[in-house]
């Protein structure tokens, strides 16, 4: 059987091709993570979702590995060889504030999803960073800055439009092809190209929320009272602690530059004067900086303050159970105020609430029973050997002393590069659910050509 070349591909397309060589290769190859290198056979710039569909059934006719891009936070393996899509121009976005859903395209950022809602009162369930792609989020299941009272961002999902491995658009929903509807909401990319979804939107104009922060060498004294402080939390409350370092770089803001802090991240969905009450103890603590106020939803990425430009992030993560004296014997043993750790954090969220109850639209990602999420996110220069081999063994330093507490578990939505092994992959779901997830795969993509991802094979 004759193979079509790359060129036809490209005649059959809105959008075009990039092959090695070509001017744009390297940018439409590169990601905001840049741990990871690709070097694909060929770059699908698409411009709609028959592109796509023209994308995938070339890779079918040529049994290469598909990869997907849209703005590369979620990287994990190089897609060598395979045909890469890029989906970052389809960025087609529409609100219905009657039903108080939007469909969203594969493409956009939250901040666009935002920008469209919130001038109807409405607001998407984002994560942390509105820079992050829509689909990655989405289909690793999606932990929100309001988690505890809403739960996972999958369950706002009403309906996917999916590009199987056969190269059919399907449209899937709890009514229509079920299994596949779940699996995605969880499974990541490994059942399809997402190129649209409709999702609920929150009547949600303003919370109370901001970061307080606190000089780092009163880092134990902070994490002992946050950790009994989340004891006491209604689930309207959703908050994070993190050992942050700053860079000493002119880009820094004074008042933070090259300087250590403890900061602790707030997101309340109530009235702001419970809000000031409930935050009082954290405040008595004296914080250095103090950010927490009523806010509109669309300014909430000053919540995080997640970085925008491209870097090589080295990051790992854990689901944890609750946290005693031992464990803050152990956290600030290694990333405390008198240990020159990389520059980067490692934050603690808290979980529960809404998170441990099930889906009402059940999906892959699965409830949690889990009392906090680790997440640690440290940059390593990409030509300073010796600066990344110490960043990498604080990262092995403290998943050793977390061990005790490590329910085994993961979030899908934080698995990176170091999470790609068959062992990993299974710690993101539930014995049962990973089985089920291998049955889909079976029956969606039995070649296995969604490959380039956190691999489920098929049996």
């Amino acid at each position: 059987m004759t193979i079509d070349s790359p060129a036809s591909l490209g005649a059959a397309l809105r959008g075009r091709i990039a092959l090695p060589g070509d001017e744009d290769y390297d940018k439409a190859r590169t990601g905001w993570n840049l741990t990871v290198e690709h070097h694909p056979e060929v770059i699908v710039l698409a411009e709609d979702t028959a592109d796509v569909v023209e994308a995938v059934r070339y890779a079918s006719r040529a049994d290469l590995p598909i990869a997907v891009q849209s703005t590369g936070h979620g990287i994990s393996v190089p897609a060598d060889g395979a045909v890469y899509i890029n989906t970052s121009r389809l960025a087609g976005v529409t609100v219905d504030s009657d039903a108080r859903t939007a469909r969203i395209e594969a493409g956009l950022r939250w901040g666009q999803v935002i920008e469209a809602a919130i001038g109807h009162g409405l607001a998407p369930l984002c994560g942390s960073s509105t820079y992050i792609g829509v689909m990655g989020y989405l289909t690793g299941g999606g932990l929100p800055v309001l988690a505890r009272t809403y739960g996972f961002a999958a369950n706002t999902v009403r309906s996917l439009d999916v590009v199987t491995a056969d190269g059919e658009l399907r449209t899937t929903s709890p009514e229509r092809e079920p299994d596949l509807f779940w699996a995605v909401r969880g499974g990541k990319s490994n059942f399809g190209v997402v190129v649209a979804a409709e999702i609920d939107l929150l009547n949600l104009p303003r919370i109370y929320g901001g970061s307080l922060f606190f000089d780092g060498k009163h880092a134990e004294r902070v994490l002992r009272t946050y950790i009994d402080w989340t004891s006491t939390l209604p689930d309207e409350m959703t908050s994070s602690i993190i050992f942050i370092r700053y860079p000493d770089i002119p880009m820094m803001p004074a008042e933070i530059r090259g300087r250590f802090f403890t900061t602790v991240r707030i997101a309340y969905a109530g009235d702001p004067a419970e809000g000031e009450r409930l935050v009082a103890p954290l405040r008595a603590l004296g914080p250095e900086l103090d950010e927490v106020a009523d806010m509109s939803y669309a300014d909430i990425e000053e919540i995080y303050h997640d970085p925008f430009r491209p870097t090589p992030a080295n990051n790992r993560s854990a689901l944890l159970t609750d946290l005693g004296d031992t464990a803050v014997e152990e956290l600030i043993g290694l990333l405390g105020p008198d240990n020159d750790v990389p520059f980067g954090g490692v934050e603690l969220r808290h979980l529960g609430g809404a998170l441990a109850r099930p889906l009402t639209r059940d999906a892959a990602v699965g409830r949690q029973d889990a009392a906090f999420h680790m997440f640690a996110s440290l940059p390593a220069r990409m030509n300073a050997t010796h600066y990344r081999e110490r960043v990498l063994r604080t990262l092995s330093e403290l998943v050793r002393v977390l061990e005790p507490w490590d329910t085994g578990r993961m979030l899908p939505g934080f698995m990176f590069n170091d999470d790609t092994t068959s062992e990993a992959v299974r710690r993101g779901y539930a014995d049962a659910d990973y089985q089920r997830l291998v049955d889909v795969k079976t029956t969606y993509d039995p070649r296995n050509l969604f490959r380039v991802n956190h691999n489920i094979p098929p049996r």
